[in-house]
């Protein structure tokens, strides 16, 4: 094992013993509820942060919901300008002392951009073309480089491992679907649309980045966060595939920084943007959470894609962060990422995305933290743990 794979992992040891909406992204605009959770806190960084050799303008759309504050945070110790535009309703109360402009992109209002520029402009929530449309519209002539965020859902097809960005876009015959209750089902399409307008409005100029599952402080979705939290109620815990399945995520600090540093060194194209830098299995994965919680029982018990199928638990949502490894999901969590390494992608330990997370799940009310978005419910695991059992016996 290398000793980037050590430093990732942490854990010690390898543990032995259904597409869903808004796949490879942040949890799809809109799917909160009234009650919002609070906003990433300031993480202490671990490593020192040097300065950037020429500060820049930076022009973020949104930047105060789950990437945003981690991309503010990062341009700002490397001593870039910050200017957040948003309706100022997402934890209106973060960043006191950066400048913030107020409008609507879904009304296509953006008068407080006028007669203003910027060197670099990053579009962060967007998943509708008129939306990235619009923006360039307002922003012509006025930024050098435009990065759109993007997801690796945008693809066609998931069933060839590591396949790099060259491979097929989904497509949609509604290309201006803006209905909520079709986020989930256009979700792919319309952002591979999105990529377009954003390539259209800044030739040349515009940087595509396609994220895997983005995890960390400041998730909202807890599909990574219920593993954690799982491991550390202990017993027996239902576990999906083998071990062995391979799993991809990326630390939403981690992503934010090779954005920022993208704007720094001008670089232009597409990325997709996922982890670890070697493959990390399940087995792995859950080893290094177990390993951040102390005086943990909990003990895996693996059920295989036949008897999951049987039972009708999925993966994604019952299962969160797997797919099953076969057949039209094979390659969905195993991207090529080569591209991205070799523009200077890093990580921190995933030991360390598993403690902030946990500490920022922590920080949240008593209601939110017993209403995760994610994950089998205890009552249906205890169910299929004891069909698991009773099949075993058979």
């Amino acid at each position: 094992m290398s000793r980037s794979r050590r430093d990732f992992l942490k854990a010690g040891t390898v543990l032995g013993g259904a597409l869903g909406a808004g796949l490879g992204g942040a949890l799809l605009p809109g799917a909160l509820g009234a009650a919002e959770p609070k906003a990433a806190p300031d993480v202490a960084l671990e490593r020192a942060v040097a300065r950037a050799p020429k500060p820049l303008r930076i022009l973020i759309l949104g930047g105060t919901g789950f990437i945003g504050p981690h991309q503010v945070r990062y341009a700002q110790e490397r001593g870039h300008t910050v200017t957040l535009f948003n309706r100022g309703r997402t934890n209106p109360g973060l960043f006191p002392n950066t400048e913030k402009l107020q409008g609507d992109r879904a009304t296509g209002d953006y008068k407080s951009l006028a007669g203003r520029e910027w060197d670099v402009v990053i579009d962060n929530p967007t998943m509708y073309p008129r939306w990235v449309r619009e923006a360039g519209a307002a922003l012509k002539g006025r930024a050098k480089q435009f990065i759109f965020v993007s997801t690796i859902s945008v693809y066609a097809a998931n069933d060839t491992p590591w396949a790099d960005e060259s491979a097929a876009l989904a497509t949609t015959d509604t290309p201006n679907d803006e209905d909520p209750q079709k986020r989930g089902q256009l979700y792919g399409p319309l952002k591979a649309l999105s990529e377009q307008e954003a390539e259209k409005a800044f030739p040349g100029k515009a940087t595509i980045i396609r994220p895997g599952l983005i995890v960390g402080p400041g998730d909202l979705s807890d599909r990574f966060t219920y593993w954690p939290v799982r491991v550390r109620k202990g017993g027996e815990i239902l576990a999906p595939g083998t071990p062995l399945d391979v799993v991809q995520v990326i630390d939403a600090r981690d992503l934010s920084e090779f954005i920022i540093r993208c704007a720094e060194d001008g670089t232009v194209g597409t990325y997709n943007v996922t982890g670890p830098r070697a493959p990390l299995t399940m087995g792995e994965m859950l080893g290094a959470m177990k390993a951040q919680v102390p005086n943990t029982d909990a003990q895996f018990v693996w059920g295989d894609v036949d008897f999951l199928t049987e039972q009708k638990v999925r993966g994604w949502s019952d299962m969160p962060v797997w797919i099953p490894p076969r057949g039209a999901t094979a390659g969905f969590t195993r991207r090529s990422i080569k591209k991205a390494l070799d523009r200077g992608l890093t990580f921190r330990a995933l030991a360390d995305t598993v403690r902030d997370t946990l500490a920022y799940y922590d920080q949240q009310t008593e209601e939110r933290k017993a209403q995760l978005r994610a994950g089998i419910a205890p009552a249906r695991e205890q169910e299929v743990l004891a069909a698991l059992r009773a099949r075993q016996k058979a």
